[in-house]
């Protein structure tokens, strides 16, 4: 158990860490990492799987220099095991905005999904999915840009680079030396 705790650490450090402080090392703005964690935690939990990667660079094409991309990527990682477990409270949102009938999520259901027979159930399930988030997304994006906002003003100033000395632009004669090579 020891080892796999370890391993799951270094893992974690490597994969979230240590890209989070390359990132905050780099002199980013804090208010473009905010944008970028939230665009990055909407769309990271988009309800149909596969697709966040592809909204992530939409989204950081349309945006441009106004985002920071692998921050928007990497929390599109990070909400990952979160875009999981919200698919469902998507689908009871939408269904309850809609009016739609209840999916059942059912052994018998998976059942019929597997072998075709439930195509267009399926398929109203996932519109109902998206409207669901369709609704929260908006409110995740202002919650996640708040609550960033201030973690990253402290993170960027904790770790921002040290400021290097002033270099003048031209050099004086006297710091100009030349050598000459014997031939």
């Amino acid at each position: 158990m020891k080892i796999c705790k370890l391993s799951f650490v270094a893992w974690l450090h490597k994969k979230i860490v240590e890209p989070l402080l390359q990132i905050l090392k780099k002199g980013a703005e804090p208010r473009q990492l905010a944008l970028s964690t939230a665009v990055g935690t909407a769309l990271g939990v988009f309800p149909i799987f596969g697709l966040t990667v592809f909204l992530c660079g939409v989204a950081i094409a349309v945006l441009r220099e106004r985002c920071h991309a692998p921050t928007i990527m990497l929390t599109n990682f990070v909400v990952t095991p979160l875009e999981l477990s919200l698919v469902i409270p998507f689908l009871r949102l939408g269904e309850s905005i809609s009016g739609g009938s209840h999916f059942p999520l059912t052994k018998d259901a998976l059942k019929l999904v597997a072998t075709g027979e439930a195509s267009s159930e399926v398929l109203l399930a996932v519109l109902h999915a998206l409207v669901g988030w369709l609704v929260a997304s908006p409110f995740m994006f202002g919650a996640t840009y708040v609550v960033s906002l201030p973690c990253f003003k402290f993170l960027v100033q904790k770790f921002k680079p040290p400021a290097s000395p002033k270099q003048p632009l031209y050099l004086e004669t006297s710091d100009i030396k030349i050598k000459v090579r014997d031939l």
